[in-house]
């Protein structure tokens, strides 16, 4: 018997694995480049082979036509101006997300910050709504905070993968920690699949395919990345590459060559 959920699990993965480009930023620090022309954007990630990009509710409202592949609502917000930033608030609802056609929903969680205890009451509920509408949830979960002292200890990082399955999400998103070894720890650990952070933009293809290369070999269910492919000069390419590596399984040596051809 096939559940809603893994419905529209199968329209945001293939063959059960995730490539997602996250492209909520513009809230939080404005129109950067690649989300200043995102609907230019979201073509190029479908072109490219990706199997889902994330956005807030205004932007699949608002697109032209309805998207080729996942669709993602991201439910939370805040601001670089706002007097926290780290403090991620509900701007939407699951209801809501069902009404505009989205494949999933996605919350936000700074654990160490200081508004933490509100941020994981809204992810709780937000994981009961999701269960009683059969639509899936992605916990973004950052150590992230005035208690946080090393946001990339290993240990760290399993815990906040732990607690966003602990706390009902259906996938849980956490940045990666340097090496297949260590994130193997963090996907061991937590009950539910693990997909990687892209994290800062980096400066090198060379990198940000490594990366994944070993958030996949450590057992991740995928990777999200955001700024290392909207803001890329070439999207369609990076996406095409990461592709290779997420989806079929290639090597980074393999996957370069598509992003240098």
């Amino acid at each position: 018997m096939v559940s809603g959920k893994q419905v529209r699990l199968s329209r945001i993965t293939e063959s059960g694995r995730m490539l997602c480009v996250p492209m909520d930023h513009a809230v939080s620090t404005g129109p950067v480049k690649g989300l200043d022309r995102i609907y230019r954007t979201i073509e190029e990630v479908e072109l490219g082979g990706g199997t889902a990009v994330l956005t807030h509710k205004g932007i699949l409202k608002h697109m032209p036509r309805p998207p080729r592949i996942g669709h993602i609502v991201h439910l939370s917000g805040s601001t670089s101006l706002g007097p926290d930033p780290n403090w991620k608030v509900l701007v939407g609802e699951v209801v809501n997300a069902i009404r505009l056609g989205a494949d999933a929903v996605s919350v936000h969680v700074n654990i160490g910050s200081r508004a933490e205890p509100q941020m994981l009451e809204k992810l709780g509920r937000v994981a009961d709504a999701c269960d009683d509408y059969g639509m899936p949830l992605i916990a973004m979960m950052y150590p992230r905070g005035e208690n946080v002292k090393d946001p990339s200890d290993p240990k760290v990082i399993a815990h906040v993968a732990r607690v966003g399955a602990e706390l009902g999400a259906d996938v849980v998103k956490v940045p990666y920690t340097g090496s297949p070894e260590t994130f193997r720890a963090v996907v061991e650990s937590c009950p539910a699949p693990v997909v990687m952070a892209g994290g800062p933009k980096s400066e090198s293809d060379v990198d940000v395919l490594e990366m994944a290369y070993g958030a996949m070999k450590a057992g991740a269910m995928g990777v999200t990345i955001g700024r290392n492919v909207f803001m890329h000069d070439r999207p369609r390419s990076i996406v095409a590459a990461l592709r290779r590596i997420v989806i079929e399984g290639r090597t980074v040596e393999e996957a370069l060559r598509v992003v240098q051809g």
